[in-house]
């Protein structure tokens, strides 16, 4: 699973995603990644991609200017689908009156049940 930088998330409003280079992570080094390889589901620092790229031949890693094409970090994934209010809440739904994510006690206490829709 994709690692990703913790200040990234707790710093607040500018979030940029900062992946870390799974190779030198099991090294206990801290590298922000450059590539992501789909077929290793790994990614790799700008010194790790040199040995992925000569014993992976077949493999096309995606560079930062392809990142459409990386996974989105699980802490992000996470980060993005709690509640704004309680904190401790998933949003499950999305009230359509007000085109807004919700977790089941903001439904319960803004929005009316008939124009909810679960997210899953």
């Amino acid at each position: 699973m994709a690692t990703f930088s913790q200040p990234t998330i707790e710093s607040g409003s500018d979030m940029v995603q900062d992946f870390l280079c799974s190779t030198c992570e099991e090294k206990k080094l801290e590298e922000s990644a450059d590539y992501y390889c789909e077929s290793c589901v790994k990614f790799f620092c700008r010194k790790c991609i040199d040995l992925h790229s000569q014993l992976y031949t077949q493999h096309s890693p995606h560079g930062r200017g392809d990142m459409k094409k990386w996974p989105v970090a699980k802490k992000m994934e996470d980060f993005l689908l709690k509640c704004d209010v309680h904190k401790e809440e998933n949003n499950e739904m999305f009230c359509e009156d007000h085109s807004q994510l919700c977790c089941n006690k903001c439904a319960i206490l803004n929005h009316r049940y008939f124009f909810l829709s679960h997210l899953s």
